[in-house]
């Protein structure tokens, strides 16, 4: 473990942050209307004070149809009516800016609404329209037979062709996405204009940067040609395309002027070189990115939708190699197992039986927020949360990913087929992330009031799983990943910007590490986090000595750690200093 001294200009506000992610509509609701709201968020600004987080990111809350859950957007200067308006941006700016928090925005340029002026304007002719030239419009092709075809073979992340038919016009419009998310053409100077119009208007009202959804995907092969891909075909030829990192760059120059937080989503790309461009120091285009490998380890033969397995040992290489990766090609890690996009960390990558899931929780915050890179918690992360219960039946999933994926099997599968799909919707829908926040054992779990109806069905176990309940309990996951999260700050050279070390490779049950600060930075301290992914007890042999626990899920003590072996019980975590 040859950790390097870290140079000043490698050193960022935000590689010594974490984030906080909330999902407006499932977060608190303050108006009775059954939908989470701007005023919700601000009444709960000093609950998240409290967990100790840095960065609060709010999933999108601009004018739009919601055919997607706002990642439609209509109007990017204008906030949703149901969320509340621009004044309401304002006053949680100032709250979390006077607790010494940042805001940062949903910046979803990929594609708008088909609902935006620009694409109403797009639509309305293919001649002398200086808006037409703003979306991806391809003329059809035909078969043998004389049918219409789309332009080519490319596939929608939300199933069947990526190519919406106009009628209008008699020409397809690209949608990466849902019908109503008409992909925008970033090959058109005045689009990027529009784009870097957008960031500045927030970033001059004072937010504090963008998490970038979809970013790699704006650069599409401009030869559109047909895709051999098995699943999602045409990924190949729109993600990190030909122009991504001019495009990026002319993003960072702006990032660059504000001192601006970014994140970039990438879906579809494994390529540590091209990651690099993205994310590498002096590159000028993100902070940093979040990449699929991890989310993809339970996707089956045939993708999300199919039964698939993973084993410790995956995880481990995964995790190794992205701490290897930016540690020594001076990069950054965004650090996530839970978002608006995926199911319950809990649920997917340990317990959620009623008797592991505190442990299992606890066990999550110790894992993650330890490693190196910013950690980003999703809303309701910090105390436990779970996937929907397994009784959900097929009309309350909202996700529109899992409904047309439903649409395609449920008149034709057989029933053990069908059966099998509801099951990988339970495990594996983004509803599970998307209930409402439970905050106490009163009705709704306190997300709107008792007479109102949630948008979406309120969890099940909520009076078991709530923050009110574990505030003022020092041994809850909220406390957990509160302690987590001031090692962190305190220890920041080994914790931060320290070297990471996979130890025990080998082991299909327990996943230990150490972080490591070099000597000119911390005098060489270091840290071992030892983490029991089974629901058995287990006794991991170890020869060294603790000066100190950090964090213990089970309330060990060091003289409980120096007995030549690290007894562990089921899903139990430890972060000793060394």
């Amino acid at each position: 473990m040859g950790s390097k001294a870290v140079e000043p200009q490698l050193r960022s506000w935000w590689k010594e942050s974490s984030v906080y992610q909330i999902y407006p509509a499932s977060f608190q609701d303050s108006t009775g209307t059954g939908i989470g709201d701007l005023k919700g968020i601000i009444s709960r600004v000093d609950y998240l004070k409290d967990l100790g987080v840095d960065i609060v990111w709010l999933s999108p809350i601009f004018k739009s149809p919601q055919h997607d859950m706002g990642y439609d957007i209509s109007d990017y200067k204008s906030i949703d009516p149901p969320y509340g308006d621009i004044s309401d941006v304002d006053v949680l700016r100032d709250r979390l800016h006077e607790r010494g928090m940042k805001l940062v925005l949903d910046l979803v340029m990929n594609h708008t609404s088909d609902e935006h002026p620009w694409f109403q304007e797009s639509r309305k002719s293919k001649h002398n329209n200086p808006f037409r030239d703003w979306y991806v419009w391809r003329p059809p092709r035909y078969d043998a037979q004389g049918n219409r075809q789309p332009p080519n073979n490319w596939e929608s992340h939300f199933q069947g062709s990526a190519w919406e038919y106009d009628e209008a016009t008699d020409e397809y419009y690209l949608r990466l996405f849902c019908r109503e998310q008409p992909d925008l053409n970033w090959e058109n100077p005045a689009v990027r204009a529009a784009a870097h119009d957008v960031m500045r208007f927030w970033l001059d009202r004072g937010a504090d940067g963008f998490r970038m959804d979809v970013i790699n995907f704006i650069s599409k092969d401009q030869s559109f040609p047909d895709s051999d891909e098995p699943i999602l075909k045409g990924h190949e030829f729109y993600a990190c395309g030909p122009r991504l990192h001019e495009y990026l760059k002319e993003l960072g120059a702006i990032l660059k002027e504000y001192d601006a937080f970014s994140v970039g989503e990438m879906p579809c790309v494994t390529d540590p070189d091209e990651i690099m461009k993205a994310v590498g120091a002096g590159r000028d285009e993100l902070s940093m990115i979040f990449h699929f490998e991890l989310m993809d380890i339970d996707y089956g033969s045939k993708g999300k939708f199919s039964p698939g397995t993973w084993r410790l040992s995956q995880l481990k290489q995964i995790a190794n190699k992205w701490q290897r990766l930016m540690y020594d090609r001076n990069g950054w890690n965004a650090l996530y197992l839970e978002n608006h996009d995926q199911p319950r960390s809990v649920t997917r990558f340990a317990s959620d039986a009623p008797e592991h899931r505190e442990a299992s929780a606890k066990l999550i915050a110790i894992f993650l927020g330890f490693q190196a890179g910013t950690p980003f918690i999703y809303q309701g992360q910090e105390i436990g949360m779970t996937n929907v219960p397994k009784d959900w039946t097929m009309d309350e999933y909202k996700d529109i990913d899992c409904v047309n994926h439903w649409a395609l099997y449920k008149d034709t599968a057989d029933e053990e087929t069908k059966a099998m799909l509801k099951a990988e919707y339970q495990k594996k829908s983004r509803d599970n992330a998307r209930t409402p926040m439970q905050w106490d054992a009163s009705p709704h779990a306190g997300f709107t009031t008792a007479g109102a109806t949630p948008w979406m069905r309120v969890n099940d176990n909520f009076e078991a799983v709530n923050a009110a309940s574990q505030t003022s309990d020092p041994r809850s996951v909220f406390h957990t990943w509160r302690r987590v999260l001031e090692q962190r700050k305190a220890l920041k050279d080994v914790f931060v910007y320290g070297d990471f070390a996979l130890v025990d490779e080998a082991s299909e049950t327990v996943f230990a590490y150490e972080r490591r600060a070099s000597a000119a930075d911390g005098g060489g301290v270091a840290a071992l986090v030892v983490c029991n992914f089974s629901g058995a007890d287990e006794t991991w042999k170890w020869e060294g000595k603790a000066r100190e626990v950090l964090v213990s899920s089970a309330g060990k003590d060091v003289k409980d750690v120096n007995a030549g072996g690290i007894r562990l019980g089921p899903w139990e975590a430890i972060a000793l200093l060394l």
